[in-house]
C-alpha cells in the first residue's frame, strides 16, 4: 500500500510517499481500505516536532487522525461491523490514515453518513469530535444557554456552530469579514470582524467559550463570561487565577477517539442539521499542497485528501 510518511522532523518537504505492506488488524481491529482522509493542524504540529506525543522513537510515522473508508477484514472480535461496511473514525495517535489501508479498532469507528460521500465524511471525525467534546463533555452546553465559538470558519468552528445550534443554543462566532455570510448560513446568530471589532466589547454574559485561538484572544476571553461560565480551550492551559478573578470556570482538553460521539454526530447529519464544508480536495501525493494549505491557515472548512477510488 501506498502511504504518507515522515522519518524527521521537519517542513513539508519531509513528508514521503512509500510502498509498505497492508497492516494485519488484531482480534478487536479491522483493516479499512480507505477512499478518503481529511488534513488537521496536529497533522504539521506532528511533522515539524512540535506534538508532545509523537517524539523521535517513533518514526517513521505515518501521518492522518482522520479517514473514511469500507471495512476488508475484521478481528475475530468485531461483531459491529462487518466486511464492506462503510465506516468513519478518528484513529489513534498510534496510527496514520494517510494510506490506502489503515487498522481501525472497534472503538473508534462508526457508519459513515449515508447523506455523506467519503470526502465530506472525512472531514467530519477528528474536527467534529473536538467540538463535540468541547462543547458537551466539557463546557456542558444546554439548551437555551449562549456561547461564543471563535474561530468558526475553521474545521472545528463550523462544525461546532452547527452542533450547538442543534442542541438549542445562542450562537455567537468570530471571524474575518470574508466568512461572515457563510458562518451565518450554518446557524450563528451574532458574527463579529474580529480584524475590526473587538469581541469583548459587544459580547456579555455568555455561559461558555469555545476557544479555538488561544493567546490573547483567550485572555481577553474572561470578560465576556457570566459568573459560574466556562472557557474551554484546545490549546494552551487557561489561566486558573484569571478564572478564580472572573468567577468563572477555565479548562483544556484534548481530543479523545468515540465511535459513541461519531454515531451522535451522524445521526445530525442524517437529520440534515449538520453538514461538514469541504474547502479543497488534493490527491494523496499532494500532501504536501495539503498541508501547506491547512498550515497557512484561514480555510473555510477541511482540507480533504482522496487516497482511492
Amino acid at each position: 500500500m501506498r502511504a504518507i510518511r515522515i522519518h524527521s522532523f521537519g517542513g513539508p518537504d519531509v513528508l514521503r510517499v512509500e510502498t509498505l505492506p497492508d497492516p494485519q488488524p488484531g482480534p478487536d481491529e479491522m483493516l479499512v481500505k480507505i477512499l478518503a482522509a481529511s488534513v488537521n493542524p496536529v497533522d504539521y504540529k506532528i511533522r515539524n516536532g512540535g506534538y508532545p506525543a509523537v517524539k523521535d522513537d517513533k518514526l517513521p510515522y505515518t501521518l492522518g487522525r482522520d479517514v473514511a473508508g469500507v471495512v476488508e477484514r475484521c478481528g475475530d472480535r468485531i461483531s459491529r461491523f462487518k466486511r464492506g461496511d462503510a465506516i468513519y473514525a478518528m484513529l489513534g495517535i498510534d496510527r496514520g490514515g494517510f494510506s490506502e489501508y489503515a487498522i481501525v479498532k472497534d472503538g473508534e469507528a462508526a457508519p459513515k453518513p449515508a447523506r455523506l460521500d467519503f470526502i465530506a465524511a472525512a472531514a467530519v471525525p477528528l474536527a467534529g469530535l473536538t467540538a463535540w467534546q468541547g462543547l458537551f463533555r466539557h463546557g456542558g452546553l444546554e439548551a437555551g444557554q449562549a456561547v461564543l465559538i471563535h474561530a468558526g470558519a475553521g474545521g472545528v468552528g463550523h462544525l461546532a456552530i452547527q452542533f450547538a445550534k442543534a442542541r438549542g443554543a445562542h450562537v455567537v462566532t468570530t471571524v474575518s469579514e470574508q466568512h461572515a455570510d457563510f458562518v451565518r448560513r450554518i446557524g450563528a446568530d451574532e458574527v463579529i470582524d474580529y480584524k475590526r471589532q473587538r469581541f469583548e466589547e459587544l459580547v456579555h454574559d455568555v455561559d461558555m467559550v469555545l476557544d479555538l485561538i488561544g493567546g490573547e484572544t483567550q485572555e481577553r476571553s474572561f470578560q465576556v463570561l457570566r459568573e459560574g461560565g466556562i472557557l474551554v480551550s484546545t490549546l494552551a492551559a487557561p489561566s486558573q487565577h484569571e478564572a478564580r478573578a472572573h468567577k468563572v470556570r477555565a479548562t483544556r482538553f484534548t481530543v479523545q477517539e468515540s465511535g459513541t460521539e461519531l454515531a451522535e454526530i451522524g445521526r445530525l447529519i442524517a437529520a440534515g442539521k449538520v453538514t461538514p464544508k469541504v474547502a479543497r480536495q488534493f490527491n494523496l501525493g499532494d500532501a504536501v499542497a495539503a498541508e501547506t494549505l491547512v498550515e497557512e491557515g484561514h480555510t473555510e472548512g477541511k482540507v480533504v485528501l482522496r487516497v482511492a477510488a
